[in-house]
């Protein structure tokens, strides 16, 4: 049970018994599943209250369960105990209440929530009164005058008009600590359950985006995704603008910008002819004679006009609906979510076909067993160490002639997964695209082939195959690209892509962590042409 919730029904119970509101006190200190020493203590004074003796003495021994040196503990279970005629517990009681206050003449429980100080002379008064009901007079008196002799506050007469009723043979009553004294919480721990707000809310002033000319004591108006203008109808309504000349910054706040440089207009002109811009990230003043409006709209077949820096612009083309697939009975690929510090590895080609399920696989039980033991004995010159991210991290020792058929049905028993839905790439030197094994399902190729300085990199994925598809290449993501619709292909920086087809001359169909769809292709670029491994599965 959370401590705040606990604080809470704790207060609650409290503001209960001020309001003599027993039950209510009671329901609310029953929500609490994890009761304390304190809380308990403040449900057996309800019970008290109520007059239900039998549900107190449970609650208090439940108290003492809970803090077995609570003095004031057994000094009220013992009054309860008188009143239930439990006589021989009773007198238990207070010489164990006796005994915890190691010496003490009082014992103040304010610092504990309670506002009540237990005296040496109550607990000795109670005591006599246990005698008087046992019929041991003498006892009883005896007791009494010790109390006599105690030290401290709070007596007043009490014991001298005890003494008199024991000569007289009458029978003391208990003490016990007055109706409404319960152990509450600490104030400070009491309002800290209140939510506070230090830093108040944020409100906007100035918008330095240049796609909002909007400037002014209102919050923020919703951009659109990207950082890049909006698209125009014509090259006079952008505020984009191309320097005819190059210019030199001849006083404070003005630019130093080359000749034919794209800025972005931010203000309008002032009265000596100077302008706010925005160039390669820093604002400054220009003359508006200098600028003319730049033309940002692609061209067909020419890319060279975009803005040289921030996302590229979206591309001319409307976004094409997603392409017909051919009917499948297999089930759509799933996603495969990767560690944060692994790049996603994309999809294998087809020329990684499982194998038949009629041919057994080469690598048993035994087999891993005898590996495991042959590479227990030491590392040989022969060996290689080989790491495999997939959902995490794993790493195995095997001989530097094992054929690749066989690590991947090792690795496959080491993650629990079919071998024939692990995919195994790695990364030639020098390159980011994951390319597949090339002889993973084909005799002869051994890891000799892609091991470093006895060591291996492999990045494993677990997908269903791609049903009758080709995969024409792969492409490295440039920029995150956000979904704008069910048929679109979400990716981040730096992941691999397969090509599945090209739509037109700006919208590509790719393949990237189990998902299929289009996407624009100037987010991603083509890092070596020479990869075409392709067929159909």
């Amino acid at each position: 049970m959370l401590y705040t919730e606990l604080l809470r029904l704790w207060d609650e119970a409290v503001q209960a018994v001020d309001a003599k509101d027993w039950q209510g006190a009671l329901a609310k200190l029953k929500e609490i599943t994890e009761p304390t020493s304190r809380t308990l203590f403040t449900a057996a004074s309800a019970h008290l209250s109520l007059g239900q003796l039998d549900l107190a003495l449970k609650a208090l021994d439940l108290t003492i369960a809970k803090d077995e040196r609570l003095a004031v503990g057994f000094f009220q279970r013992a009054a309860v105990m008188m009143q239930l005629d439990r006589l021989e517990e009773a007198l238990s009681d207070c010489i164990w209440a006796q005994k915890h206050m190691r010496g003490n003449i009082v014992i103040d429980y304010k610092q504990l929530g309670l506002r009540f100080k237990l005296y040496s002379w109550q607990v000795l008064y109670n005591a006599a009164a246990v005698y008087c009901r046992m019929g041991q007079w003498e006892q009883a008196k005896e007791v009494l005058l010790s109390a006599s002799q105690e030290r401290g506050g709070g007596r007043g007469g009490n014991v001298e008009v005890a003494l008199d009723s024991v000569a007289r043979k009458e029978v003391l009553a208990p003490l016990l600590v007055p109706e409404g004294l319960v152990f509450r919480p600490r104030k400070q721990d009491v309002e800290q359950l209140q939510q506070r707000d230090f830093l108040g809310k944020a409100k906007v002033i100035s918008s330095m985006i240049p796609n909002d000319d909007f400037g002014g004591f209102e919050p923020l108006r919703l951009q659109k995704p990207g950082f890049y203008e909006p698209k125009v109808d014509g090259a006079q309504d952008s505020r984009y603008m191309r320097m005819q000349v190059p210019y030199m910054a001849r006083g404070p706040g003005q630019l130093t910008v080359p000749g034919g440089a794209m800025v972005f207009l931010f203000g309008e002109e002032d009265r000596d002819g100077m302008a706010t811009v925005i160039y390669d990230g820093q604002r400054g003043l220009l003359p508006m004679s200098l600028l003319e409006p730049a033309e940002v709209k692609t061209t067909k077949g020419k890319k060279e006009n975009r803005v040289p820096s921030g996302i590229p612009l979206p591309p001319e083309l409307k976004p094409p609906t997603r392409p017909q697939a051919r009917p499948s009975p297999a089930a759509p690929p799933q996603a495969v979510r990767f560690a944060a510090d692994t790049p996603p590895p994309s999809y294998t080609t087809a020329t990684h076909a499982p194998l038949p399920a009629s041919e057994p696989p080469k690598y048993t039980a035994n087999a891993a067993s005898d590996q495991y033991a042959s590479s227990s004995q030491g590392a040989k010159a022969d060996s290689l160490v080989v790491k495999v991210h997939y959902t995490y991290t794993v790493a195995l020792s095997v001989p530097l002639d094992t054929p690749y058929h066989e690590l991947k049905e090792r690795i496959a028993q080491k993650l629990g997964q079919p071998a024939s839905h692990l995919r195994l790439r790695h990364k030639q030197h020098g390159s980011q695209v994951l390319i597949p094994l090339s002889g993973e399902v084909e005799p002869g190729h051994t890891m000799q082939e892609v091991a470093e300085a006895g060591r291996a990199t492999l990045w494993c994925q677990s997908e269903d195959p791609l049903a009758n598809r080709t995969i024409l290449y792969q492409m490295v993501a440039l920029y995150d690209y956000a979904a704008q619709g069910s048929e679109d292909l979400e990716f981040s920086e730096g992941d691999t892509i397969d090509i599945l087809g090209e739509v037109n001359e700006e919208w590509l169909e790719g393949h990237c962590a189990g998902n299929i769809g289009i996407f624009p292709s100037c987010f991603a670029y083509r890092e070596n042409a020479s990869i075409t491994q392709s067929s159909e599965l």
